[in-house]
């Protein structure tokens, strides 16, 4: 018997979801450059300010979760002991 493929199991439907994602992130970073925010910082007026934060931010989170990883990995038989 063999399992019922699911609609994300197929790569042409998931290249569409990415597809979209990347034109809704494009679009909200070219308004970025139009909307006016009341802002309390120099640095948070310029355009495009929150999606590099937001991307960095992202970055780092991921080496610095690699590096612990080396720190808090257990061996693969940990609970078989």
């Amino acid at each position: 018997m063999t399992e019922k493929l699911r609609w994300l199991d197929n790569f042409d439907n998931v290249k569409k979801i990415v597809k979209v994602f990347t034109v809704l992130c494009v679009a909200l970073f070219a308004v970025d450059f139009f909307y006016h925010r009341h802002v309390e910082r120099d640095w948070e007026s310029w355009p495009g300010f929150y999606a590099i934060y937001g991307f960095i931010a992202c970055v780092v989170l991921v080496l610095v979760a690699k590096e612990m990883r080396k720190i808090v990995m257990r061996k693969e038989d940990y609970y078989d002991e």
